[in-house]
């Protein structure tokens, strides 16, 4: 099977992980060229590829089949259609966009061109999430009730690991948390229960001082199953909430189960009471370094090479542009149902 051929845009956090994810790939893929961002001449150099001085230069390769795009938010839209008219498959990190409409018109380059555009759900290929969906599709929770989904974060850590959000999470056009933080749980609940949105309500508020955009939103989703979920994304705690990084709880009519995105997944149900089934290795906020090893990395690895199957064809579990734009289309609802007071339908 042929090897496809990789290039990043993007030199920070995310981009570092993806150049990472495909060092892990060798007989799969293969890391190119890279662009974007002051730390990109030295990622080059790290992972041995070549720097890029321009966009157009990186989209213009005729060695390269695929575009990972790492940049921030409001400059997805550009790249990606960039990339899908040079002829490169794209996968996007999440938010897809920051405009639904942005999303549409990627979408229809993709299918014109006859090309695979994918967005970054990680959580699909950590260990947690994939039992829940397990037990879920087996039936043993019977018919799910409720969820909730918390992203709690400080401002402060935005950059973890040597990412450098600071500079560009309070631009206007970047719209707000809730767009970076709540789309992973959007796909994670409507991934493991085979549902889909069908209205959102929300409150969107602004607490950290000088930021002039949202930093935090309580909302919640009605799904077409008939679960009924809440929603809590932040970037304003005064500290780290343990477990709450990633959190997701689901009610069913048989029972419960409590899954910590980064630590432990529980169960319950009348028989039992709560026990540990499953957990998911930590990321150590203390080591940088930790978030460069398997056990963050497992999840884009295989990420990555479901993202390849995808291109040749194959079954993969890889989040599709269509699973992007809903997540984005969810949290903006909630943003435009706290302006109107309204209930928000999702189409």
């Amino acid at each position: 099977m042929k090897k496809i051929r990789f290039g990043i845009t993007g030199s920070g956090y995310m981009g570092r992980t993806h150049a990472e994810a495909l060092k892990q790939l060798p007989d799969a893929a293969e890391l190119v060229a890279i662009w974007g961002g002051s730390r990109a001449p030295a990622l080059a150099q790290r992972y041995g590829v070549a720097c890029e001085p321009t966009l157009e230069a990186l989209m213009a390769r005729p060695d390269i089949d695929a575009i990972v795009v790492s940049t921030p938010h409001y400059t997805h839209v550009q790249e990606t259609l960039l990339a899908l008219a040079n002829g490169k498959h794209v996968l996007i990190e999440k938010p897809m966009a920051t405009r639904v409409e942005d999303c549409d018109r990627m979408l229809a380059e993709a299918v014109k061109r006859g090309l695979q555009l994918g967005v970054a759900h990680n959580l699909r290929f950590r260990i947690n999430l994939p039992v829940v969906r397990q037990i879920i599709q087996s039936g043993e929770l019977g018919s799910i009730q409720s969820m909730h989904f918390s992203m709690i974060r400080q401002l402060a850590n935005a950059g973890n690991f040597g990412g450098n959000k600071l500079g560009w999470v309070n631009q206007p056009e970047t719209v707000g948390f809730v767009i970076d933080g709540l789309p992973h749980g959007v796909d994670a609940m409507r991934w493991v229960t085979g549902a889909e949105v069908v209205r959102v309500a929300g409150l969107c508020r602004t607490y950290t001082p000088e930021r002039a955009i949202e930093d935090t939103t309580v909302g919640i989703i009605e799904f077409s199953n008939g679960a009924i979920c809440s929603t809590h994304t932040t970037i304003a705690s005064h500290g780290d909430y343990h477990g709450e990084m990633a959190r997701l709880s689901i009610i069913g009519s048989k029972g419960s189960l409590n899954m910590d995105g980064f630590g432990d997944l529980h169960r319950t149900d009348r028989q039992s009471g709560w026990r540990l089934i499953s957990t998911q290795p930590p990321v150590m906020a203390d080591d940088p370094e930790s978030a460069f090893k398997i056990g963050r990395m497992k999840a884009f690895i295989e990420q990555m090479q479901a993202f390849v199957d995808r291109i040749h064809g194959r079954a993969s579990e890889v989040a599709t542009g269509a699973d992007g734009r809903m997540g984005l289309a969810t949290c903006l609802g909630m943003m435009e149902s706290s302006r109107t007071g309204q209930f928000v339908k999702i189409g």
